[in-house]
């Protein structure tokens, strides 16, 4: 609703701007006879208008009818009646006036301003900005073993499971039982996603993303649920919502291809999706992985993803689209725009790049005119050869590059699952040199930072990846942007030659860019001023930073020996002077920090003014590094 305000008074003030602008006189220039009938309507349905309207303007057909029109964009505003109720009804007054003006020697004079604003609206509508509903797989599973009374249903596994959510579809089965506040609020989101679109219109509200999909299963259950909440197309007796998985950890992405052909052939849903009439969106997730198993396997595994997805659903007749939910730091896959559809698979880019924005990379990316046309430009110019290349046909890399590259890619994850995820001593030392627990009492985000990973045989509560990518960079390790990369990129270049490397890069562009988002954050980062946090630890835990430096090293040595350089973003100028310029005004903030974070911690944490200062010092370092989690 507050969407839908700013815009409607977007459009009233221009409609002002028109009324005072098209002064055309009645005995200078006819107009359209529907036009004046229109005008006439008004006079009766909004007699207020008049008031707002001089006499002497009478006599000025357009002058009269856009302040008609912008009186009823005043109804609209306070939901009074004589609003518009539909977006659709304020167009066709604005084409009727282009019509008009057009027919009646008003090209040059006026016609080309209500075709902006007639461009305008057929962008955003009545509701400014189309908005995505998210939920957690698992809550609507929760919602269904309520409804079915069986107690069992978490425990029961993914095939039973997505056989009995097919039968109850397929029997439009009911809640057989009633629903707690849970249930019940689940339910009501869907209520009110239609109520929405109702008053704000059908792009109002885009696609329900079932978060965290594993199976099949996960997507049957929110079309039941939709269902039970009665919010179908009376027309075509389907859901009146898309949904979206969204495979975020390394099995589910690994399995996303399988997943989404076994979806696409269950009856119900293909019913579904081709009443809706759309493509297949489906969210590739890059944050869940790059905590669990480091920057460079998760890309492969989110690579080899969205090929198997495009073959999937390309096999069962239906169109897709791949979204990129990517976060903020290049860790959790936030590179530059055109790395996303540079990097892709051909066959899996449509022609339609959707991605997610995050923090301080909206600022940077379109903050400013110029930077936005800029980060257009880049999309265009790295989406528009990737689809050329799938429509004269998918070139693929070369299956040895493919193989070296997903050996290295393996290689990284073990080393960082025995480090980040097995190792406690490494959580430990983790704890004790990054502020986390600094960030941990900021209060921001909708949830908690804390979610459950598996360690070792069992699960340990750990930092989720966006607090976790914040704190590394905050103590200028950038830890999650190459670990695990020097070690296996080292072990590769011995097993399979760095010449064998060096044209991977030069022929794969997903290994290259992917290099070059690892030299990034290599850039970014520094030992040096990592080492004064490391005072922070206790001496039996300071052997980590030597590791650190270790694999750092290394990481710095076999990227320049793969692009060929000599020092770190020689091939990216722009980038190494920014860091160049930025770092002298930063690292004293770095100091300052660690000092604060000595002393607040020696109070027992409960320093007040300590932490105040803390906060202003994480939010500087922040800003000056231009990143976040």
């Amino acid at each position: 609703q507050r969407h839908q305000q700013v815009i409607v008074n977007a459009y009233f003030g221009e409609c002002q701007r028109l009324a005072q602008v098209l002064s055309q006189s009645a005995s200078r220039v006819a107009v359209l006879p529907a036009l004046r009938r229109r005008i006439d309507e008004y006079m009766t349905l909004l007699p207020g208008s008049r008031s707002v309207a001089p006499a002497r303007h009478d006599q000025m057909p357009y002058r009269v009818f856009f302040t008609q029109v912008a009186e009823r964009l005043r109804q609209t505003w306070d939901m009074r009646a004589g609003r518009y109720e539909r977006a659709e009804q304020f167009r066709a007054d604005l084409v009727l006036a282009a019509q008009s003006l057009l027919a009646n020697h008003g090209a040059n004079a006026g016609y080309q301003l209500v075709r902006r604003l007639l461009t305008r609206l057929d962008t955003f509508g009545f509701h400014l900005a189309t908005l995505e509903l998210k939920q957690h797989a698992d809550v609507h599973h929760q919602v269904i073993a309520q409804g079915l009374d069986d107690a069992r249903w978490l425990q029961r596994s993914g095939p039973e499971r997505f056989e009995r959510l097919a039968q109850m579809l397929t029997r439009d089965e009911g809640p057989l039982a009633p629903l707690d506040a849970l249930g019940r609020r689940t339910l009501q989101v869907f209520e009110a996603a239609l109520q929405g679109r109702s008053r704000m219109g059908e792009r109002a509200i885009g696609s329900y993303v079932v978060a965290d999909v594993r199976g099949p299963e996960d997507m049957l259950a929110p079309l039941v649920l939709a269902r039970w909440a009665g919010a179908e197309n009376a027309v075509l007796g389907e859901a009146n919502l898309d949904f979206s998985p969204m495979f975020e950890s390394a099995e589910s992405l690994a399995n996303a291809g399988q997943t989404m052909r076994q979806l696409l052939t269950e009856p119900n849903y293909a019913a579904h999706l081709r009443a809706r009439g759309g493509p297949q969106n489906v969210l590739v997730g890059y944050s869940r992985g790059a905590r669990d198993s480091g920057l460079l396997a998760t890309r492969m595994t989110v690579f080899e993803a969205q090929r198997d997805i495009a073959q999937a659903v390309s096999d069962s007749g239906f169109q897709f689209v791949i979204c990129h939910a990517r976060g903020g730091n290049v860790a959790r896959g936030g590179s530059r725009i055109d790395a996303l559809a540079g990097a892709a698979p051909p066959e899996s880019v449509t022609g339609v790049l959707r991605l997610t924005e995050q923090g301080e990379t909206i600022s940077q990316n379109y903050g400013l005119r110029a930077n936005a046309l800029r980060t257009l430009e880049r999309a265009f110019g790295a989406l528009a050869p990737t689809v050329l290349a799938r429509k004269r046909g998918v070139s693929r890399e070369a299956a040895a590059t493919h193989d070296n590259v997903r050996w290295i890619a393996d290689r990284s994850r073990e080393v960082w699952r025995q480090r980040m995820m097995q190792d406690r001593g490494m959580a430990d030392f983790f704890r004790a040199v990054t502020p986390i627990d600094v960030i941990e009492r900021m209060q921001v985000g909708s949830r908690t930072i804390w979610e459950a990973t598996p360690f070792g045989r069992g699960m340990l509560l750990a930092v989720r990846s966006t607090p976790w990518v914040f704190a590394w960079s905050q103590a200028r390790y950038f830890a999650p942007g190459w670990f695990g990369a020097g070690a296996a990129l080292t072990e590769g270049i011995e097993r399979f030659g760095l010449e064998a490397l060096r044209r991977a890069s030069a022929d794969w562009p997903f290994f290259s860019l992917l290099l070059a988002d690892i030299e990034s954050q290599l850039a970014r980062a520094d030992m040096d001023i990592a080492g004064h946090y490391v005072e922070l630890a206790s001496p039996p835990l300071r052997h980590h930073a030597q590791e650190l430096r270790e694999e750092y090293q290394r990481c710095c040595e076999a990227v320049l020996a793969i692009g060929g350089s000599t020092e770190l973003l020689d091939q990216d100028r722009t980038q190494q002077r920014a860091i160049q310029l930025r770092n002298p005004y930063v690292d004293p903030m770095h100091l300052m920090q660690v000092d604060l974070l000595r002393r607040w911690r020696a109070t027992a944490r409960a320093d007040e003014d300590l932490f105040s200062a803390l906060l202003a010092s994480v939010s500087g370092i922040a800003q000056g590094l231009q990143t976040t989690g």
